[in-house]
């Protein structure tokens, strides 16, 4: 199970703001170079976006789903890619002082994925993790502060 953290500067409801916005979803993911809200109600449990991740020539479709949201607080998500299964998300804000400590949770559930989890999946997962949580930070970081008390 790979388990990450950022620390944020600025508070969660500004964090929040860029994971409720669906638009902003391929922003901060490593991997999609496009989303599409299916729903209009995201982040409410069981709203989805499909997007697409390509490596080189291949490309793939994937589908997020929300599984549980605590707003500002918490989202969980279920992302699935038909291939390789599926894999749980689980992103906790946490205030801390001024601040959002992001703590970051994933492993794969069902599928090929699951059955092919060992330590080097487990390393990519980190990697994969740690250029997710700067972007989310350098994206929140630079919103202009006048749209954070909005």
């Amino acid at each position: 199970m790979a388990v990450r953290h950022q620390l944020i500067r600025r508070p969660p409801r500004a964090v929040w703001a860029v994971l409720a916005d669906p638009n902003r979803y391929g922003d901060w993911v490593v991997g999609p170079c496009d989303s599409t809200p299916l729903d209009s109600a995201w982040p409410e449990p069981g709203s989805r976006l499909r997007y697409t991740i390509k490596l080189g020539p291949w490309a793939t479709e994937g589908t997020t789903t929300v599984r549980h949201r605590e707003t500002g607080k918490e989202l969980e998500l279920e992302a699935a890619f038909k291939s390789l299964g599926t894999a749980r998300i689980f992103l906790q804000l946490r205030p801390w002082g001024e601040e959002t400590l992001v703590v970051c949770d994933e492993h794969p559930l069902r599928g090929l994925g699951g059955t092919l989890h060992n330590p080097i999946s487990e390393v990519a997962l980190q990697l994969r993790h740690r250029g997710m949580l700067a972007r989310l930070a350098r994206i929140v970081e630079q919103r202009p502060h006048e749209v954070l008390h909005a």
